[in-house]
């Protein structure tokens, strides 16, 4: 291995339970916007706001996660949409204190009282979730999400003793 290291990892979030009843009432409510604008100047206005609504929600329904490792940084960016990028976290190699399982019993020496966590995962109950502690500014932050082998095996490598399997 090189010391140059790109691993990425793209997961899924699990659709909500409101997802399918919330597009439901939705496209009624477009709908019905629709034949009420045929017969009010309101409808219109109606129409335009439901027409909004619509696309900001199901923009916000369909959630991505891509991990990035790229040369002892860890990136994670929230994919809204397919469309719109924003970054959830950043953390170097100096400041990650610790990656292990998020059943481990390591990570009860690490967690703080003030501990801000931050659920990074695709939120299905089988799939196997790992936690990284890292602290910024004095702040712990606690990140829960799914990396795959290649990923861990790539933080390993640069920070051996940081990372539990």
């Amino acid at each position: 291995m090189n010391q140059d290291m790109y691993v990425e990892w793209l997961v899924k979030r699990k659709d909500p339970a409101y997802a399918w009843p919330a597009r439901i009432g939705l496209g009624i409510l477009c709908a019905v916007s629709l034949v009420l604008s045929l017969v009010t100047v309101w409808g219109v206005l109606v129409l335009l706001a439901a027409i909004a609504g619509t696309f900001f929600l199901l923009q916000n329904l369909k959630v991505e996660y891509e991990y990035l490792y790229i040369d002892g940084g860890i990136s994670i960016d929230k994919i809204l949409g397919q469309s719109r990028r924003k970054k959830v976290v950043e953390c170097s190699k100096e400041e990650l204190i610790v990656v292990a399982p998020s059943d481990s019993y390591m990570l009860k020496d690490y967690e703080t009282q003030n501990m801000k966590v931050i659920d990074c995962s695709s939120g299905q109950k089988e799939v196997k979730t790992h936690a990284m502690i890292f602290q910024k500014a004095g702040q712990h932050t606690k990140v829960i999400f799914e990396p795959n082998d290649k990923m861990l095996h790539a933080i390993r490598y640069n920070a051996p003793r940081k990372v539990i399997l």
